[in-house]
């Protein structure tokens, strides 16, 4: 069972969250894993940047700020005096190290990308033991454990990436005695380490990625996500007022979801559970008796057709091209490795016959830069005209339409864009790949709400059965 933030939010978010643990722990083992309180991470990684141009009060005042946070919420929780003295102890360590962090930080004006993890990492090494501790007062056995003892990853830090083996050998023999003592293991989610010990992170939302790291490596019966949302909706309830739950999908249309942008699922979550078929839950904290939605190898059939939207923004439109690159083989090559050396990852490809323009879509974040080093790859072929533009566009949006069986549905694409055209809504660039589980357009980031609510009631998705 994965807590996300705001399933972990305050003292009452913990209770109800222990709550859940305990109740599951009676009628088998039960393995969780927990983020950072609600908006820590946020404030750990402003206060980095700030300390970064050498301003050592801001580390000094958010440390002491967690610490009352912390602090507060473990006494609403706790009242043993001797786990609450065990968890305060563990708190301390741990903004003590933050301090150092902090110091270090501003004193050499360089924030590297391992400093970061080790900032990033707090929020969650300080709820663990909080939300272990929470466990005993229903009655249940928790023990903290941090991932760094769990999940082995590569050196890539900031977004790295789990060693399968290890981590299955390393998970078993630490957690499996645990589990058969009666305790809970309470695990630090986002977090793993390297061969030598260096702690990283798998990528801001990696808790869903390590409580699927984690049920693999123990071969779980079921991995269960709980957030603040009742399941995957059909689309986003704030864009469209009539989304609804899925009661069951299928990993393959879960994955599309999460990688175009539905909040609920990290996008590499499903990747170490398809092996195994390891169905994982999307349930509500706030409503734990609600079903919520189901991934599961095969998903349930509606009938082909679509069954849910979303849209992903934040992100930038970068085209190559102009009348010289016809012909020239290499063009997308070193398009796609100069990206590829920035880590920087492409949600969207479109390239027309003609060869005229290649265009592709990244992560805001990662535009500029990615922009700038293709410039830098392409000076010669602009200065000779090969290249006429290398140019980006932040202010577009994704939507995708997804469906494991709209491949056997004929319209779907036709039904799509005479829908969008009958908005006025313009579509600059258009994918699909040939699984047919997903077609993927781009338009202005104004266009996204009408394109989301045209779909949803062109389709019909608030009356689907």
């Amino acid at each position: 069972m994965k807590f996300g933030g705001t399933s972990v939010g305050d003292a009452t978010c913990i209770r109800r969250s222990a709550q859940i643990v305990v109740q599951a722990a009676k009628q088998r083992p039960v393995v969780a894993v927990v983020s950072a309180m609600s908006g820590v991470t946020n404030r750990l990684i402003g206060a980095a940047q700030q300390a970064k141009h050498g301003d050592r009060e801001a580390g000094r005042a958010l440390t002491e700020a967690l610490r009352k946070q912390h602090c507060e919420v473990l006494d609403a929780l706790v009242q043993a005096q001797g786990a609450k003295d065990r968890v305060q102890e563990r708190v301390n360590e741990i903004l003590a190290e933050a301090s150092r962090l902090y110091e270090g930080t501003a004193l050499l004006r360089e924030l590297t990308l391992r400093t970061l993890d080790a900032i990033s990492s707090l929020g969650e090494r300080l709820c663990a033991p909080i939300f272990a501790a929470a466990l005993g007062e229903p009655g249940a056995r928790g023990s903290a454990i941090e991932a760094t003892e769990l999940i082995m990853t590569d050196s890539f830090h900031g977004g790295a990436e789990p060693l399968t083996d290890a981590t299955r050998q390393k998970s078993q023999k630490r957690i499996g005695p645990l589990l058969a003592e009666g305790i809970v293991p309470v695990v630090t989610g986002f977090i793993g380490a390297t061969a030598d010990g260096a702690l990283t992170t798998l990528g801001r939302g990696g808790s869903d990625y390590s409580a699927t790291i984690l049920g693999a490596a123990l071969d779980a019966e079921e991995i269960i996500i709980w957030t603040d949302v009742e399941g995957v909706l059909t689309a986003d309830p704030r864009l469209v007022g009539e989304a609804r739950t899925i009661p069951e999908i299928s990993y393959r249309e879960a994955a599309e979801l999460a990688y175009f942008g539905a909040k609920v699922l990290h996008p590499k979550t499903l990747r170490p559970v398809l092996p195994a078929g390891i169905p994982v839950w999307i349930r509500n904290s706030f409503a734990p008796e609600k079903p919520g939605t189901k991934i599961t190898a095969k998903g349930r059939s509606i009938g082909g057709g679509v069954k849910a939207l979303t849209a992903i923004r934040d992100v930038a439109l970068i085209s190559v091209g102009g009348p010289g690159i016809v012909g020239v083989t290499d063009v997308v090559g070193r398009t796609f490795s100069t990206t590829a050396e920035l880590r920087a990852e492409v949600l969207l490809i479109s390239q027309s016959s003609s060869q005229n323009d290649i265009c592709f879509i990244v992560a805001k974040a990662h535009a500029r830069a990615t922009l700038e080093a293709l410039r830098k790859e392409f000076a010669l072929d602009l200065a000779h005209q090969v290249v006429d533009h290398i140019t980006m566009d932040p202010d577009i949006a994704i939507v995708a339409v997804v469906g494991e069986n709209m491949r056997g549905t004929p319209g779907v694409a036709g039904r799509t864009f005479h829908a969008l055209g009958q908005e006025n809504v313009n579509m600059i660039a258009i994918a699909q790949g040939s699984s047919e589980t997903n077609i993927s357009f781009v338009v202005s980031d104004q266009a996204v709400q009408t394109a989301l609510q045209t779909l949803h009631r062109e389709f019909r998705l608030a009356d689907a059965p």
